[in-house]
């Protein structure tokens, strides 16, 4: 069950090393696969937009975030861990091609670190039980300083994709948490 719950963060991780080699080796610039808000063109990046990272540092500072907290929600929630994660995936990118800068291509894993994040920590503070308030706990002591990055510091980062992250995580755990009092 231990090494099942890292099985999917580690395919999305896999995929967002192999579109970096890609780019290393073959010398081409993959960030036509993010996201440009409200063009036909920009939607290929609802797909393709976390797994395209503009240099190792920004790949590595998304890949450890996406391993642990992405074999949180499958060790701890694996009943309802593939709809928060694709939920998270999808509706953020969604929301950032909606709401993102124009004149900006949104790449990069972060907007599904903050989902995962927020969801986690929301999904203990909704559902009120002891372990999810725990692991709540532990999230927000870990990744408690993302909040400051859904705030717009930097004009080369999507904090756009960061606060709709955020938002997802945040409205997912506040639906599950009232499914799951119905399902157990």
């Amino acid at each position: 069950m231990y090494k099942s719950s890292l099985v999917p963060p580690m395919r999305l991780v896999f995929f967002m090393w192999l579109f970096y080699s890609i780019q290393l080796y073959m010398h081409i610039d993959l960030g036509f696969l993010g996201i440009k808000p409200l063009t036909l063109r920009g939607t290929i990046g609802i797909l393709t937009a976390p797994l395209v990272h503009g240099n190792l540092t920004h790949l590595v500072s998304n890949t450890f975030p996406v391993l642990f907290l992405g074999a949180a929600i499958y060790l701890f929630y694996d009943r309802i861990a593939p709809q928060i994660f694709l939920q998270c995936y999808f509706f953020t990118n969604i929301l950032v091609w909606v709401f993102g800068r124009q004149d900006f291509y949104h790449i990069g894993a972060s907007g599904l670190v903050y989902a995962l994040a927020s969801f986690l920590i929301f999904f203990g503070i909704f559902r009120r039980k002891f372990r999810s308030i725990i692991i709540s706990i532990i999230v927000l002591l870990a990744y408690g300083g993302l909040i400051y990055g859904i705030l717009p510091q930097n004009s080369y980062v999507s904090w756009e994709s960061h606060l709709m992250g955020f938002i997802v995580g945040m409205g997912s755990a506040f639906t599950m948490s009232k499914v799951s009092k119905v399902y157990g």
